[in-house]
């Protein structure tokens, strides 16, 4: 079968290897359909790390799969070869007391499938734990299935920091993450939405999915916008999927007093300055994100309900194609959203 490997900074190889060994008992062999390309698969293969953590070459990236189950192990119930199945990408040990609260992503002895501990999905067959399967929704292609895990770091997301109605949001990075979490906003019903991003045609995006207000980042007229908006009061809500030390700093300044500032994005460096002087003085919840938590099955319904568009899948490449599809994404270039690797393609 086919793998993509990282084998060294931006540097990724099609690899013929055997197929995997199993399934065994309470797990699923499953055949790709497809898998889409994340910001944070970028780290991996841009700076080699994240949160100081090193990748180790090589290393198969990809952590938004869906596929058909082609095999199931002994003990399985509830799964059967044939079956569309979108795939959990964390491991997780089902019995700490993090997974019995129901708290899964913060597992101490979690392994994330695409980091250094565990394969991801840049390849046509993998063996995973039947439970961290969620079925695929009858009226979703396998493209739209793709966005089953981003939109389920949402679901996580406004589980911690939700949207109310008639409230304003700032959302800063416009990358995929971004996009949804505007589309989740509107679909929240909030009152206005802001949002900021270096690329325009990531800007002309934005206001497809909702976003009333959409400007360059880096210019230094978001934040007056965003005053002016909110006649000085500042956004009840600001979601930073960008990460970057001006972004947090800028979501900070853009928050109003009492508000929230979520952290979704990873940065980039491992130590740098932070305004916790103007967020103390504006008592600010300032609240951490960690993946997806096992929310795949809600956001099934929630892409099948037609509320978060899929409009943001821009390119389609086979997997032969994962260098030129990295390269193309982090270059921000030909006007890309979001890329999936067709595995049939």
């Amino acid at each position: 079968m086919r793998t993509v490997p990282l084998v060294a900074p931006r540097k990724l190889e099609l690899v013929e290897q055997k197929m995997p060994d199993g399934p065994r008992p309470g797990e699923v062999l499953v055949k790709l359909k497809a898998v889409g390309l994340c910001g944070s698969d970028l780290h991996w293969w841009n700076e080699g790390n994240i949160h100081g953590t090193p990748a180790q070459y090589p290393q198969i990236l990809g952590h938004e799969p869906v596929g058909e189950v082609v095999e199931t192990g002994p003990g399985v119930h509830g799964i059967h070869p044939g079956d569309r199945v979108s795939i959990e990408p964390s491991l997780t040990c089902g019995h700490c007391e993090y997974c019995l609260s129901g708290r899964h992503n913060l597992c101490p002895s979690s392994r994330f499938m695409g980091g250094p501990q565990a394969a991801g999905f840049l390849q046509d067959y993998r063996v995973v734990p039947a439970h961290n399967c969620d079925p695929i929704p009858a009226g979703l292609t396998w493209h739209q299935a793709t966005l089953m895990e981003p939109v389920a770091v949402w679901v996580h997301i406004f589980e911690l920091a939700p949207v109310h109605m008639h409230q304003t949001v700032a959302v800063l990075g416009c990358g995929s993450i971004g996009l949804l979490g505007i589309a989740m906003a509107k679909a929240a019903g909030a009152r206005c939405i802001l949002a900021c991003d270096k690329s325009p045609h990531r800007l002309e995006m934005a206001r497809k999915m909702g976003a009333n207000v959409a400007l360059e980042a880096g210019k230094g007229d978001f934040l007056d916008a965003v005053m002016q908006t909110t006649r000085g009061h500042g956004a009840d809500l600001v979601y930073d999927a960008a990460g970057a030390p001006e972004t947090i700093n800028l979501g900070i300044q853009c928050a109003k007093s009492g508000g929230r500032f979520v952290l979704i994005g990873i940065p980039e460096p491992l130590n740098f300055e932070v305004d916790l002087h103007l967020a103390m003085a504006k008592e600010l919840h300032l609240q951490m994100i960690k993946r997806s938590n096992h929310k795949g099955r809600a956001a099934g319904a929630l892409l099948a309900s037609g509320q978060i568009p899929s409009s943001i899948i821009t390119h389609l490449l086979p997997l032969s194609a994962a260098q030129h599809g990295f390269d193309l994404l982090h270059q921000r270039a030909d006007g890309v959203g979001k890329l999936i690797f067709d595995m049939d393609l």
